[in-house]
């Protein structure tokens, strides 16, 4: 039995896929989102739930006060649950689900009108390749802020380009987001694009989760 741990949906029970997820237990999740509250990027933060399953993470977030959540779920019976899930917790308003591969999801657009993300949860099932997930965080990597003078002198114009150097499409994180992946204790630490660091880690039983934010500098 899978449960939501505390918030207004505290103690409350998820349904949970079949099979093609493993939900995080409620003991990780609740020393990751002690962690994510002492750091202060859970309540009234817009949060991207990536690899969603039963939605148990980005549900707990919204559980204790996330404006917003989006939940990104590629089996549709799972993605079926999650807004089942979100209904019966009377989270609904808060939570949009999207059935769709993390990695098509990201590679496209934002939503119109979308903010960036406040807060990015990955807990990628066993069958991600490590070399999946080092994609998924480079689509996710934001742009860097580069400064160029006005030609006439006038105040300088901020363009936002990729970490390559390329004009970037999009900006999936806030400048200060958290970004967070969670993974078997056996296996190694993600690969980080250009444009997001480590600061911290943690081990759970035998889970690593890993904290990550957007960096880059301007110039």
């Amino acid at each position: 039995m899978t449960r939501i741990v505390a918030g207004s949906a505290g103690g409350r029970t998820l349904q949970v896929p079949r099979n093609g997820t493993r939900p995080t237990s409620e003991r990780v999740r609740e020393a990751l989102f002690s962690r994510l509250e002492h750091l202060g990027v859970v309540g009234g933060a817009r949060v991207l739930d990536l690899y969603a399953g039963s939605g148990a993470l980005g549900l707990e977030a919204a559980s204790r006060g996330a404006a917003r959540v989006t939940l990104v779920e590629s089996a549709k019976a799972a993605a079926q649950l999650c807004r089942r899930n979100a209904g019966a917790l009377g989270l609904g308003d808060r939570v949009d689900v999207v059935a769709a591969k993390v990695q098509t999801y990201l590679a496209g657009p934002p939503p119109a009108g979308a903010a960036p993300a406040d807060l990015v949860l990955l807990d990628p099932p066993y069958d991600v390749t490590e070399e999946d997930l080092a994609a998924v965080l480079a689509l996710l990597a934001p742009a860097a802020a580069r400064t160029e003078p006005a030609p006439d002198g006038a105040p300088a114009q901020t363009a936002w380009l990729a970490p390559d150097g390329a004009p970037a499409r999009t900006t999936w994180l806030a400048p200060d987001a958290v970004v967070v992946v969670e993974r078997s204790k056996r296996s190694p630490e993600p690969t980080w694009p250009a444009g997001l660091a480590p600061f911290d880690d943690r081990g759970y039983g035998d889970t690593a989760v890993w904290f990550a934010e957007p960096v880059g500098d301007q110039g």
